[in-house]
């Protein structure tokens, strides 16, 4: 009995309440959502309406009613300062590949399996410390009478002097992005098909050309993707421009600075600079996402 009445009980129809089942994944997000909204949508819309209004300062009332302030953005001015930040963002990018990606494939493909996870924490250690901490010690390098320079008057080699300019911030902030280039082309050269290597050398390529016809194309997607990891985080690099570059190498992100908590405290042009931060980094996510995908090609 108790059998017949458990598989009546089965058969029987299921009644299902369609709202409710769109309202279930709403439920589950609206935590992150809340706090997506509050911490990242209200603000920008903020940051957009005060690009709305010229000369605001604080205190004023806010009344948007032009488009002043990115009008003043075409000025040469700052025009010069969008595209040193872009070069900088670029520069860095290039630098961090070209060292990245010899020690990322020696980690993967050549040290032995047993060291790697040692070898990537050790790499990743100077993540462990402050940013901050960073560009000091490197200030303590680079200074006229820094580390370098003794090294350099050691060996009867001519001192440099490249703080406070720019080749001393494309180092700072080469030296911090390093890693983060390193970690993401890891995970594709770990999975790096050892076969199609082989069968290019049976097949009489040099390792020129396996490189640039087996290697890279197995790699394109993770050299997409920590390219522009590197390039959105180098954009709006404030620490490293402000400490390793003087006033010679002002950057987008300095201006930001200068704007809301410098003497000018033009908080309107400063949110306009922002959202044109924003708009740049955006084109760069959505690049990312496009083309970032860490899944190596075969």
């Amino acid at each position: 009995m108790s059998t017949q009445t458990s598989n009546q009980i089965a058969k029987a129809p299921k009644f299902r309440r369609p709202w409710l089942d769109g309202l279930q994944p709403l439920i589950l997000l609206a935590p992150s959502g809340i706090w997506l909204l509050l911490l990242l949508v209200l603000p920008t819309l903020i940051i957009f309406e005060l690009s709305l209004v010229p000369n605001i300062r604080p205190g004023e009332i806010v009344n948007p009613r032009s488009f002043y302030n990115y009008i003043r953005i075409l000025d040469p001015l700052y025009l010069q300062v969008l595209v040193r930040s872009l070069d900088f963002a670029v520069k860095s990018t290039i630098i961090c590949l070209v060292f990245g990606f010899p020690v990322a494939y020696w980690i993967a493909q050549i040290a032995p399996s047993r060291w790697r996870n040692l070898l990537l924490i050790g790499f990743v250690l100077p993540l462990w410390t402050s940013s901050l901490l960073r560009s000091y010690a490197w200030i303590t390098i680079l200074r006229p009478t820094g580390l370098l320079n003794s090294i350099l008057s050691t060996i009867g080699l001519p001192t440099i002097d490249i703080l406070n300019r720019s080749p001393a911030v494309l180092i700072g902030m080469s030296y911090s992005l390093l890693p983060y280039m390193v970690l993401i082309l890891y995970a594709a050269l770990e999975k790096l098909d050892k076969r199609l290597l082989e069968a290019a050398a049976d097949l009489g390529a040099n390792p020129v050309q396996t490189f640039w016809k087996v290697t890279v194309p197995q790699t394109l997607t993770g050299i997409a993707a920590s390219s522009f990891l590197v390039f959105i985080t180098a954009f709006g690099d404030f620490i490293n421009p402000e400490l390793l570059g003087g006033a010679s190498s002002m950057t987008a992100a300095r201006l930001v600075y200068n704007q809301f908590l410098g003497p000018t405290q033009n908080w309107g042009f400063g949110s306009a600079l922002s959202m044109t931060i924003i708009l740049v980094v955006s084109i760069a996510i959505a690049l990312l996402i496009k083309f970032g995908d860490a899944t190596p090609r075969k």
